[in-house]
């Protein structure tokens, strides 16, 4: 907990009410790639390795390594034959090939989305059209996912990016887009794109992933409602920084912290309702932690605003679902 100022930072007239965001935090692919990481633990013992982050939070990332799971970044650093799990992010045919060279005992916690999106763009580039990747560079996911694609794929960040690119307006072309990206994040991109050339065609607006629609289409609605919003998730997690950014246009101070150490008691003086939501690969625990770092300096109330309910589950690998509750072999 930081170092707190004079309790004179909120108002004492009344108790601040705090509004949660209804959904908020881990997702369905998160919470498969966590289970599949510790079933992993359960059943082959420590140490177990994991290529990148398994998700991006350090609270998560921390609490398994403290279990024996060994974080790398290549699989040079993984001896042979050991257990490796392959991140939510999802890995390029590169490192699959690497892993099946080394012998490694691999078990894929890719999100099922972003598994999709590798078979949409393996399709379209087999049909002969360039693939374009709506996406930030350098992200785990644009590179497993660029990774995954024979033939030419083109990332693409922004709409200028879009309208810079050198093809013929009649070249065949696809688009694929990043799953932590909504539809109204790719909607711009996708317009140039239409707009740029006269073969082009994607994925239906349903296959965007649901949780970040969902938590963007929150964090406007709790926008509404609130003085000051905060955003529990990690400074490199690319949906969390997305909700911030949502905050910050709507005219709201929004801040980004990892949990309640982060806050600083400046955000919130003189405010009457401060709004909270978590990105994806926040665990509710670090919510949670904010609220009482909040009760820690003034009296609050907390209510969950009225939001769309998620029920969505991921089947986990053949060899982690034995002898598990049926809940865990259905979507």
């Amino acid at each position: 907990m930081p170092d707190q100022k004079p309790m004179d930072v909120v108002k004492a007239t009344a108790p601040m009410r705090i509004i949660l965001a209804q959904p908020r935090g881990f997702c369905a692919g998160v919470v498969r790639a966590i289970e599949i990481v510790q079933r992993s633990l359960e059943r082959h013992g420590a140490p177990v390795y994991v290529r990148h982050e398994i998700v991006h939070n350090k609270a998560v990332v921390d609490g398994l390594k403290a279990k024996g799971v060994v974080f790398v970044e290549e699989l040079d650093k993984v001896p042979a034959r050991a257990v490796t799990i392959f991140s939510a992010h999802g890995v390029g045919r590169t490192v699959e090939a690497n892993a099946e060279a080394r012998r490694l005992h691999v078990l894929n916690a890719t999100c099922p989305l972003v598994t999709k999106v590798h078979v949409q763009g393996r399709q379209y580039a087999a049909s002969g059209r360039v693939v374009i990747l709506i996406g930030h560079a350098g992200h785990p996911e644009v590179e497993g996912t660029m990774g995954q694609i024979d033939g030419r794929v083109l990332l693409v960040q922004d709409e200028r990016e879009a309208e810079l690119l050198d093809l013929p307006s009649d070249t065949p072309v696809a688009y694929v887009t990043q799953t932590t990206l909504s539809v109204d994040d790719t909607r711009g991109v996708i317009a140039v794109l239409h707009r740029r050339f006269t073969d082009l065609v994607g994925p239906d607006i349903r296959d965007i992933c649901y949780a970040t629609q969902n938590r963007q289409r929150a964090v406007r609605e709790l926008c509404k409602q609130v003085d000051v919003l905060l955003i529990v998730g990690a400074k490199n997690s690319s949906n969390s920084n997305r909700l911030r950014e949502i905050g910050t246009d709507t005219g709201i101070p929004s801040y980004l912290l990892d949990d309640g150490s982060g806050l600083d008691p400046d955000w919130i003086r003189g405010v009457n309702v401060v709004g909270i939501t978590a990105g994806a690969s926040a665990p509710e625990e670090m919510v949670e932690h904010v609220v009482n770092a909040l009760r820690a300096l003034t009296e609050v109330e907390v209510s969950t605003m009225d939001g769309r309910e998620e029920h969505v589950e991921f089947r986990l690998p053949s060899e982690l679902s034995q002898d598990l509750p049926a809940r865990h072999n259905a979507r």
